[in-house]
């Protein structure tokens, strides 16, 4: 069985918990949709606004080596 790699480690009424990288990504994933769902829903956005703002910022944060020799 494969050992749980810790991501951090939450005392919680006295008791230590680990919390592991993947639960970490799952429970962030979780409350990053929820948000955005209802944002969506409150109609703060619309989800087109949303795909968009993500193709910019991905722009800017994935840019290939050459890119950032300019």
């Amino acid at each position: 069985m494969e050992e749980k790699k810790v991501a951090i480690k939450m005392v919680i009424n006295g008791e230590v918990k680990e919390i592991s990288f993947e639960e970490l990504a799952l429970s962030n994933n979780l409350a990053q949709e929820s948000l955005v769902r209802l944002l969506i829903e409150k109609k703060v956005f619309e989800p087109r606004e949303l795909l968009d703002m993500m193709e910019k910022v991905k722009k800017e944060r994935y840019r290939r080596p050459e890119d950032l020799e300019k």
